[in-house]
């Protein structure tokens, strides 16, 4: 079995995320802090050796993955919200420069006006609960965000690759993920929230992982 296959991996996070769930659910904070940052390690070493580093999109999939893993410790603990948010920033500017490489930027404008849409309403629902010191780095980090989703879906549209096609699934299911944390930090508790917010974004960084060709080439 290779870690590199969809299917191996899948199983491998898909208990590293459970165990963590568990531990955000039930207070057993000792397995967040083991299992969290293993499945995200967990993904970061698959693509790595999927694509070995040899091509520019595989070496900024993994750099945006390192930085969610770093992001993802900042976040267990929540006095280091904004540290997480900086490290999640730089991940998704990691996305955006590897969903660049070979689609510029904007390229099918139809995805970016529809993030854009979904973005303003929730930056406009959640604004009242964000603190104004979180005001900046949370305007940055979504205006990143959906920059990076909709580009995702614009290289879906234009490649029509199967790599592509996950990369734009995991495009969208990384902003649902941020949008239910947000909503659930910044407005209301939303139930069950660790586990909606882990479930979407460990399918996201999956798939994300997953679009790294096999030992691509520039």
């Amino acid at each position: 079995m290779k870690l590199k296959d969809p299917g191996v991996l899948a199983v491998v996070v898909a208990v590293c995320a459970a165990l963590t769930i568990a531990g955000e659910l039930y207070g057993a904070p000792l397995l967040v802090w083991i299992f969290k940052p293993l499945a995200t390690a967990t993904i970061a070493l698959a693509a790595w050796r999927r694509g070995l580093l040899l091509a520019r999109y595989s070496r900024f999939i993994v750099a945006g993955l390192m930085f969610s893993l770093v992001g993802d410790v900042f976040l267990i603990t929540p006095e280091h919200f904004v540290f997480g948010l900086l490290a999640f920033l730089i991940a998704h500017m990691c996305y955006l420069a590897a969903f660049t490489a070979d689609v510029r930027l904007g390229a099918h404008v139809q995805p970016f006006a529809a993030v854009g849409v979904i973005a303003t309403v929730a930056v406009f629902v959640i604004w009242p609960g964000v603190e104004p010191e979180l005001q900046l780095p949370v305007v940055a980090y979504v205006l990143v965000l959906g920059m990076m989703t909709a580009q995702a879906q614009a290289r879906s549209f234009l490649h029509g690759t199967y790599e592509a096609r996950r990369a734009a699934l995991g495009g969208a299911l990384f902003l649902i993920s941020d949008l239910i944390l947000a909503i659930d930090k910044f407005h209301s508790p939303v139930p069950a929230a660790a586990f909606w917010i882990l479930a979407t974004y460990w399918s996201a960084q999956t798939l994300i992982a997953l679009s790294v060709p096999r030992e691509d080439l520039d």
